[in-house]
């Protein structure tokens, strides 16, 4: 009876330690995706991070420039050298900057 009873014993030793082992691995799994889920976003929030500092560059760019266009002398200097527009009495003189 004694050995029956070291089989059940050994049997259900056997279970318990399998059952932790396979609870084991799938935890270590799961924490395995999520860090590496962890350092997509990481490296994804330092991409949009660097995209964003670009944007409030361009738009401080972009608020300077919209300030020239309200100047009228600046405008008028900025048609002409952008559009080759002319007043009156204005000779405009095209160069060729390109060499050879």
């Amino acid at each position: 009876m004694s050995n029956k009873k070291s089989k059940k014993e050994k049997k259900r030793l056997f279970l318990i330690t399998l059952s932790l082992i396979l609870l084991l691995v799938f935890l270590v799994g799961s924490v395995y995706n999520d860090w590496k889920q962890i350092l997509k976003n990481r490296k994804l929030e330092n991409e949009l991070n660097q995209k964003y500092e670009d944007l409030l560059a361009e738009e401080v760019k972009l608020n300077a420039e919209i300030t020239k266009l309200g100047d009228d002398e600046y405008l008028a200097r900025y048609a002409k050298e952008k559009y080759m527009l002319s007043s009156d009495g204005d000779t405009i003189i095209k160069m060729n900057t390109k060499q050879k």
